[in-house]
């Protein structure tokens, strides 16, 4: 009675539980919608193999990454050259992975020292012309391998964080090969707008615009060293027409979004068009207080991949930390900009190299031949344990049905994605709960051929029968931890279904099961055992 008594109480809790985080999802079933609307607000997700979705594969452009590393690298010297006072005649970029750099004779000494000092790391190579000295400086491959790697972990992460916030339940994101990206989006159907937000570059820049120099001058190919030709597109609002206005912009970057804390969609009070309104780091706002300061009466572009959004006229120090970025945005474009500038901006550019879409009547097929399987399965493996073990094979039955419904109730609990393979595991997961449930039954068959009570070999079944279902269904677990930890995608689903499934066969097995023996032998005293 003891043991009767504690198993009472644990299998109802564990039953009740299971079929709370269970409702949602069958309430979701019954009426059609896509989001649990009830507590705990949990629900099976279906993945993109079973509801359909959208299947793309990104390359990152590393190359752009080490371009960018160098320009900021040209950047970086032409300023702490002035501030160390030493004279150049010419720096610019060559290739991707080099930077030029032009000084007279007098100044070799000191800027070699300065090479010394600041930038000891880099590989440089010098050659004589015209009187000067040319400086080749070049990062080490080792280097450029790093940046690389760097910078498709970078965009793995970036786009993870978008694809979050855009709100798609269980994306798959994961490396291929050495910069390609797979990224799977089950139930995505607006594919165009998922494109958008998770190739654009977004990489957002505050760059003074150059009025010392003729624009129409620049558009017919003259531009001046230091600034380059950037378009502003300016929309009518009574018109809705679009037009491309040139604009000369300063190459410097006074400010990036990587000093971005926040970004949130408003509306404009005067129009009723929504704007993006950002808001810096501290240092971020003390940069961008400095640079509004010094720039009192010149205007401070707005730049978003090479897209200049608006130029407005300093009046005066703006200090508190914020900006906004104005365009003449749909509410959809606006909230998906503020995602993108929060997410952070891709360290390269990203080619979408391929493209599916799985239709839902694919997945709905899927669905259906699974589930066929699952039915025919667990059919066949139920009729014959009546068949074989007559009475107590219609409780191992019961304790089936339960392993099932604990397996999709944990499912929920985890919010867990559902895949085919998901459904292989479930169907093995029948065939190892009835296989726990054979042990304890041949053992019990072989103490009643000894002579002893139905109660006594009961008792001995389950004692000697445990430690094998345990030793088999450990080291079971351990391997489908093992593929959770280390699989993606398919095998990640399978090794989800397989772990949650063993978990609830030893729950049915060596407690549920005994509870309902127990019941009958020690409750209703049964003389004999159907087995």
């Amino acid at each position: 009675m003891k043991n009767l008594s504690w198993r009472l109480y644990i299998v109802p809790v564990v039953i009740i539980i299971t079929m709370v985080y269970l409702f949602p999802t069958i309430h979701m079933a019954i009426n059609k919608t896509d989001q649990p609307t009830v507590w705990p607000n949990k629900q099976i997700n279906l993945g993109l193999d079973l509801q359909g979705g959208m299947h793309l594969v990104l390359e990152v452009m590393t190359e752009k990454a080490i371009e960018r590393q160098i320009e900021t690298m040209t950047q970086e010297i032409k300023a702490l050259l002035r501030k160390a006072h030493i004279k150049y005649s010419n720096i610019r970029p060559v290739g991707k992975n080099r930077i030029a750099v032009k000084v007279k004779e007098e100044m070799v000494e000191p800027f070699n020292e300065f090479l010394s000092k600041e930038y000891k790391e880099l590989d440089i190579s010098s050659e004589s012309e015209n009187g000067e000295t040319v400086f080749l400086l070049s990062l080490p491959s080792e280097e450029a391998d790093y940046l690389k790697k760097m910078s498709v972990d970078q965009a793995i992460e970036t786009i993870r964080n978008r694809i979050d916030e855009f709100g798609v339940s269980e994306p798959d994101i994961r490396l291929q090969g050495e910069n390609r990206i797979l990224i799977q989006l089950p139930g995505i159907t607006d594919t165009n707008r998922a494109k958008k937000l998770i190739g654009r570059t977004a990489l957002l820049e505050f760059r003074l615009v150059d009025e010392e120099n003729d624009v129409d001058a620049a558009v017919k190919g003259s531009i001046p060293p230091g600034s380059e030709l950037l378009y502003q597109i300016q929309k009518n609002r009574e018109t809705g027409y679009t037009s491309k206005l040139p604009m000369l912009i300063k190459k410097r970057t006074s400010l990036t979004g990587a000093d971005l804390t926040d970004a949130r969609v408003q509306i404009n009070s005067q129009y009723n068009e929504p704007y993006v309104a950002m808001t810096f780091s501290k240092k971020g706002g003390r940069v961008f207080e400095r640079i509004t300061g010094e720039n009192v009466n010149k205007r401070l572009a707005i730049v978003l991949d090479n897209t200049v959004y608006s130029a407005p006229n300093i009046r005066s120090k703006i200090s508190g930390g914020s900006a906004i970025i104005e365009g003449s945005f749909t509410m959809e474009e606006a909230r998906d900009l503020a995602i993108i500038l929060r997410a952070g901006a891709l360290p390269a550019p990203v080619n979408i190299i391929e493209e599916r879409t799985v239709g839902p009547s694919l997945g709905q097929d899927s669905i259906n031949k699974g589930l066929l399987s699952l039915y025919v399965g667990t059919f066949t493996v139920m009729l014959f344990m009546i068949l074989y073990y007559k009475g107590s094979g219609v409780i191992a039955d019961i304790a089936l049905i339960i392993n099932i419904i604990m397996l999709m109730g944990g499912l929920a609990a985890f919010g867990a994605t559902l895949t085919l393979p998901g459904i292989a595991g479930i169907i093995l997961t029948i065939g190892m709960a009835v296989d726990a449930n054979v042990l304890i039954f041949e053992r019990i068959r072989e103490e009643l051929r000894l002579g002893k009570t139905p109660l006594a070999a009961l008792n001995a079944g389950f004692d000697r029968a445990t430690l094998t279902i345990l030793d088999a269904n450990i080291t079971t677990l351990i391997v489908a931890l093992v593929l959770f930890q280390f699989g993606t995608g398919p095998v990640k689903g399978f090794a989800v279904t397989l772990s949650l499934g063993i978990l609830a066969s030893l729950f049915t097995a060596l407690i549920l099961t005994r509870l309902i023996f127990d019941y009958f032998l020690v409750v209703r005293r049964a003389k004999t055992i159907s087995i």
